[in-house]
């Protein structure tokens, strides 16, 4: 009898409950992932990639930061190496990944998209495994949309500048041949960045501009945002997303904001007080914009970005360097959604934490802020980063559980730029199944089949369907 793969079809599944869970609940569903970083010029173009350095290692500084712990030259991570010798040291450092979700990642894109389950990725590997899978990628099988089609994707969410044209969304839109919805997602993180007035103002040409209008002082500048928000609405925009390390919650007059803007503008730096103004003012203007455009509105806090000063001066940001913040978060972030409510302005809301010790906190706050008739309107998102692995899933399940309603959950992302990593919605749904076998099997959840697998499929799908207005239907009536 030849041994069971690595991955196998009852892969995280450690029962008969929880394997049959996942075999007929989940298994099969459709994904909808409404947060990624996934390029929709690759999407319009239906890239086809050269190698497997290119889809699987370019830009994913999970990766990278992997080998550089392992002892890696940089050279190898992001330099100047050929893709072979890139591949080749990635396929080293995996078999040192053992009990890092990376592994587990790794092995499950091998046996979805390149049918290889019958040996793991290591140094004596490798060589067959680059040429096996560099023969499939020069297929039409493994092109950015046949990627989309075979996990089953729904609908896609891009995040997106404000600056940004759009043109890709539009034409995925118009081709009636690509049943992927693929929507961008507002991401106006740069028009709070004041720190740089010369990097601001440079920004703020740019968004005169795409909007088409004179930005003169904050007036003028405020409706060029408008505008272009109604522009990302006119394409389907339904999210938007802000990634800070806190919310900046400070108090702020018209006339601050006013000065400080012609302040800037002029290429005068703020102080540390204004730019806590402007940026708190900014988020409240763009809470109210998604409030009256009814969306929903995403907060990823707690990354300290870039802590490490000579590799952002080499290799630029997002390169695998950032880190958990272990900073006060929820007491600004109450102060601003306080502040939202109040006006009845606070739209439906997304919470990330980045760092573990937040969960818990995160979901009470969201709860404070819940109210009919929308269900979930208020609620934390799934683990994000450092915390998608099977072990702060399973904790994020359980404090949700305990503190909330798992039933009301919207289920996973995939947070990531490669088309490869849909494969975490399965990882999720494995988990969440096994989570609810273990509980099924020591009689703390009654044993109803069809109601957990209701549970599974509105956590999975239906939830995420219902409460962002992208137009899915559930699969519940």
């Amino acid at each position: 009898m030849s041994p069971t793969p690595f991955i196998h079809d009852d892969f995280l599944l450690d029962s008969d409950s929880a394997r049959s869970l996942f075999h007929i609940g989940a298994a099969d569903l459709p994904i909808i992932d409404f947060h990624t970083h996934l390029s929709p010029e690759h999407i319009v173009n239906d890239h086809r990639f050269g190698s497997m350095t290119e889809i699987w290692l370019e830009g994913d500084h999970y990766k990278t930061r992997a080998m550089r712990a392992s002892g890696l030259d940089e050279r190898l991570c992001t330099g100047d190496a050929s893709d072979w010798e890139k591949f080749e040291a990635w396929a080293a450092t995996v078999p040192r990944l053992l009990r890092n979700p990376l592994h587990h990642w790794a092995h499950l894109e091998l046996a979805r998209f390149f049918g290889i389950t019958d040996r793991l990725l290591g140094p004596d590997t490798a060589r067959a495994i680059w040429d096996e899978c560099n023969a499939k990628l020069a297929t039409p099988e493994l092109s950015c949309r046949t990627i989309l089609k075979c996990m089953r994707v729904e609908l896609v969410c891009t995040t997106d500048d404000p600056i940004d044209t759009l043109e890709h969304h539009r034409a995925i839109a118009a081709d009636t041949s690509f049943e992927v919805r693929v929507l961008p997602t507002w991401r106006p993180d740069r028009a709070m960045a004041v720190e740089d007035a010369g990097a601001f103002n440079a920004y703020l040409d740019q968004l005169s501009s795409a909007a088409d209008i004179d930005i003169r002082d904050f007036a003028s500048f405020l409706e060029a945002l408008r505008r272009r928000h109604a522009h990302f609405h006119a394409a389907g925009c339904r999210l938007s997303d802000h990634g800070l390390t806190v919310v900046p919650a400070e108090k702020f007059t018209a006339g601050e904001l006013e000065g400080g803007f012609a302040q800037i503008r002029c290429g005068k730096p703020l102080s540390p007080k204004q730019i806590l103004q402007f940026q708190s003012a900014m988020l409240w203007e763009f809470g109210v914009m998604n409030f009256e455009a009814g969306w929903t509105q995403q907060f990823h806090i707690g990354a300290v970005r870039s802590p490490r000063t000579r590799m952002l001066e080499s290799l630029g940001p997002d390169t695998g360097f950032d880190t958990m913040g272990d900073v006060e978060v929820v007491r600004p972030l109450a102060l601003f959604l306080d502040r939202l409510d109040r006006a009845e302005k606070l739209a439906p809301t997304i919470l990330y934490n980045h760092n573990p010790k937040d969960t818990p906190t995160f979901i009470t706050l969201a709860g404070s802020f819940n109210e009919g008739p929308q269900p979930g309107k208020m609620q934390v998102g799934p683990p994000w980063w450092f915390l998608d692995q099977r072990d702060g899933i399973e904790r994020s399940l359980e404090q949700l559980s305990q503190l909330s309603l798992l039933s009301r959950f919207v289920g996973m992302v995939t947070d990531s730029r490669s088309f490869l990593s849909a494969t975490r919605h399965e990882y999720f749904r494995r988990v969440l199944c096994n989570v609810l076998g273990r509980d099924l099997d020591r009689g703390l959840i009654p044993d109803d089949t069809e109601a957990l697998k209701a549970l599974v499929t509105d956590i999975c799908h239906d939830n995420a369907a219902r409460c962002f207005d992208f137009g899915l239907d559930p699969i519940q009536r």
